[in-house]
């Protein structure tokens, strides 16, 4: 079945629900694309309920009303075949209604996001173009390319106005000292974490309110450059979008926002935020500053298991998968990154690979996890699991089998 057939088929029988339960993963990715379906289900009149989740399993799932799940459920193959995916996950689900790029061939790990997905099964609601910049969001939040259909969106987006794209500094924040202390995607050793040190470097660079970037980018390279990755270093300046529509104007502030209200368990905050309501806004951007200042001080603080693989610890388990991405593709790394972490009598565990290294995580992280008697699952070369904290060493032992010296 071809991914606009899917879509047809999805937005047609969402469109005939009287009522509908629309469950999303906790990241900016998921909560972007839940909320671009309720866009276009309140638009036409329908009832529905949206909850923000960090996983799901097929017994989370309601049994008496219909479902929609977004960004995530392709992983489940004991799903009920009336069950509503929209994803783009590596695909087990076999279900009728199930939009999902990789069906089609499309990468979902670069070419599509869930948000992406969502897009297109709006439009097919009606004339919902507006929602284009929460489309982006998910690019933005899962760290995709601006290829294939996600092209086609964007390029749709600045075509009709609701997205402009611009040229800066590509990092979260309400002002360049919030940005450089609080830096990731990329992460800045040296100044992330380090307010005292973003506040006088910005000083050096700044005359009477006038930047000198060219200064600053320098200032930067030369001292993040002993640990920083090439990647890292070339993503700092580009491209950056502005969202005319949206209650945070900058696409990526939007996105770091939204993702750490949803990792945080504000999940309903960051979903109100993409519904265009800013009752929230400031209590938002402090959950982004606090949750932000966690995960740098994990990477500061993460504990190296093993001399051979790039295998970590932290303490606080809700910040696995940001730490995961930070180390992997942040810092220089000759391997695939697995970062552990506990939250209440559960180890969240994330696997990355940096630039240029090539294992299916997905494939391995599901195995591990199921013979630990968890669930794991994502992309190719980023996924991750959940086990019980008691099984933890099965796991790592597992892992330390599997990788490849």
């Amino acid at each position: 079945m071809s991914l606009d057939v899917a879509v047809a088929e999805l937005a047609d029988h969402l469109l005939k629900q009287e009522f509908v339960e629309v469950l999303a993963h906790h990241d900016a990715d998921g909560i972007a694309a839940a909320s671009i379906l309720c866009h276009a289900m309140y638009r036409k009149g329908m009832q529905f309920r949206l909850r923000i989740r960090p996983v799901i399993t097929t017994a989370d799932v309601p049994r008496d009303s219909s479902v929609l799940l977004c960004d995530f459920g392709s992983a489940l193959p004991d799903l009920s075949s009336d069950v509503m995916v929209v994803d783009h996950h590596m695909p087990h689900f076999e279900g009728e209604y199930h939009v999902n790029p990789r069906l089609e061939g499309i990468d979902g790990d670069r070419n599509l996001s869930a948000a992406g997905a969502a897009y297109l099964v709006a439009q097919r609601m009606g004339d919902n173009r507006d929602l284009a910049g929460l489309a982006l969001l998910g690019i933005l939040g899962d760290g995709q390319e601006i290829e294939g259909p996600n092209r086609e969106i964007v390029n749709e987006g600045i075509a009709n106005g609701f997205i402009t794209p611009n040229r800066g500094l590509r990092l979260a924040g309400r002002g360049l000292v919030e940005q450089l202390a609080l830096a990731l995607n990329p992460y800045l050793d040296g100044l992330s974490g380090t307010p005292e040190t973003a506040r006088t470097l910005v000083a050096q660079v700044t005359d009477e309110d006038d930047v000198d970037y060219e200064t600053l980018l320098s200032r930067i390279v030369l001292a993040t450059a002993p640990q920083a990755s090439l990647s890292a270093l070339c993503g700092l300046w580009g491209t950056t979008y502005s969202l005319g529509r949206e209650v945070i104007d900058e696409a990526m502030n939007l996105a770091a926002v939204v993702d750490a209200c949803g990792k945080t368990g504000c999940g309903d905050i960051g979903a109100s935020l993409c519904l265009r309501s800013t009752h929230a806004l400031q209590e938002a951007w402090e959950i982004a500053v606090r949750y932000r200042q966690a995960v740098i001080s994990s990477i500061q603080r993460a504990r190296r298991l093993d001399e051979r693989l790039a295998l970590f610890e932290v303490d606080d388990g809700t910040v696995t998968s940001d730490v995961a991405d930070a180390l992997a593709n942040d810092l220089t790394q000759s391997g695939p990154v697995f970062v552990i972490g506990e939250r209440e009598g559960q180890c969240h565990i994330s696997a990355r690979c940096p630039p240029g290294i090539d294992l299916d995580l997905e494939a391995l992280m599901r195995r591990l996890a199921e013979e630990c008697g968890g669930q794991g699952g994502g992309h190719h070369r980023r996924a991750g699991a959940n086990i019980a904290a008691d099984q933890v060493e099965k796991f790592k032992q597992g892992l330390l089998e599997a990788v490849p010296a």
